[in-house]
C-alpha cells in the first residue's frame, strides 16, 4: 500500500514520512499502553466509543508529535545519518507546512476528544502540552526521554477520566510503569545516534548513562515491571497475567542480549522489539477479563 502511494502519488509521499505513517512502530508502542489503561478502567468491557476516540488519538497525536519533533529538529536531521532523508532535512518540505499539518492534525484531536467527558478533555491539554515540550528538551537536558515517557503515559489517566471519571491508584501504577519503560526503549533508540548527537551537540539519556548504558536500561525495565506486578495483585489477576509478565521479562532479556555490542543495527532491533511487550500484556489484560 505504502509503496503504491509512493510511486502513484509521489507528491503524497513527504507527508507521510513527515507523519511516520509509512513507519508505525511508534504507534504501536502508544497504543498498546494506552489499550492497557482503556480496559482496565472499563473492567474489561470498555465503551465502544472509548475505544475508537483512543485508538483513532493515538494515531493522529504520534503523527502530530511526529511533525512538530521533525520541526524542532529541521535544522539538525540533516547532520545524522539515520535522518538525514527526512523531509524537512532534504527540503521536501517546509517548516510552515509542517506547521500547518501540525495545527490541522492537533485539530482533529481536539474534535476526537470532544466526544470525551468534561475531566478527560481538560486532561487533554496536559498531553498536548507534553508534545509540543519534548522536542526542545534535548536542547537543554540529557533527559528528553523522560519527557517522551510522561508524554506516551498521559493517555493513561485521560482513559480513566473517560470510562470512570476518576484516577484510582491504578492509574499511577500504569502511568509509572509505562514512563519508565518508554525511557528504557527510547535510549535503545538514541543508543543508534549517539555518535552523531555527540558531535552536533543533542543531548540524551543515551549519553547521559554512557557505559552504563545496558545496565541502567535493564534496570529500568526491572523497575517497570514492579508496579505491574503490583498492579495484578490489586487487580486480583491470575496466571495469565503472570505468563504475560514472564513474555514481557524474557523479552526485555533478549533485548539486553540483542545490545551486547551497542551497534546500532542491533540497538535499534531492541528497540523494534519493544512492540511485542507492549502486546504480550495487553493480551495479558485482555485474557484475563475474558476468563474471568
Amino acid at each position: 500500500m505504502l509503496q503504491f502511494v509512493q510511486q502513484r502519488y509521489p507528491h503524497l509521499w513527504p507527508w507521510l514520512q513527515l507523519t511516520r505513517l509509512d513507519r508505525p512502530i511508534g504507534t504501536l508502542l502508544l497504543l498498546w499502553p494506552t489499550l492497557w489503561a482503556v480496559w482496565i478502567a472499563g473492567d474489561g468491557s470498555p465503551s465502544l466509543r472509548t475505544i475508537l476516540v483512543f485508538t483513532l488519538g493515538v494515531i493522529v497525536m504520534r503523527a502530530a508529535g511526529c511533525v512538530i519533533n521533525d520541526f524542532a529538529d529541521r535544522n539538525v536531521d540533516g547532520h545524522v545519518r539515520r535522518t538525514e532523508g527526512r523531509p524537512l532535512a532534504t527540503g521536501a518540505l517546509t517548516g510552515k507546512q509542517a506547521l500547518m499539518l501540525f495545527a490541522g492534525l492537533i485539530a482533529v484531536a481536539l474534535v476526537l476528544v470532544l466526544f470525551l467527558n468534561p475531566f478527560a478533555f481538560w486532561l487533554s491539554f496536559g498531553g498536548l502540552g507534553l508534545a509540543v515540550l519534548y522536542p526542545f528538551t534535548k536542547r537543554f537536558t540529557h533527559l528528553p526521554q523522560l519527557f517522551l515517557g510522561a508524554a506516551f503515559s498521559w493517555a493513561i489517566p485521560m482513559a480513566f477520566a473517560a470510562e470512570i471519571n476518576a484516577l484510582p491508584p491504578a492509574v499511577w501504577l500504569l502511568y509509572t510503569a509505562n514512563l519508565l519503560w518508554t525511557v528504557a526503549y527510547d535510549t535503545q533508540y538514541a543508543m543508534v545516534d549517539r555518535e552523531d548527537d555527540l558531535k552536533i551537540g543533542v543531548r540524551s539519556t543515551a549519553i547521559l548513562f554512557g557505559d552504563a548504558d545496558r545496565a541502567i536500561i535493564a534496570l529500568l525495565q526491572g523497575m517497570a515491571l514492579f508496579p505491574l506486578m503490583l498492579l495484578g495483585r490489586q487487580l486480583a489477576f491470575g496466571w495469565i497475567w503472570w505468563l504475560a509478565m514472564g513474555t514481557a521479562a524474557s523479552l526485555f532479556a533478549y533485548q539486553f542480549w540483542l545490545t551486547r555490542d551497542r551497534d546500532g543495527a542491533s540497538c535499534f532491533r531492541a528497540f523494534l522489539n519493544n512492540q511485542w511487550v507492549g502486546a504480550a500484556l495487553f493480551v495479558g489484560v485482555l485474557l484475563e477479563y475474558v476468563l474471568r
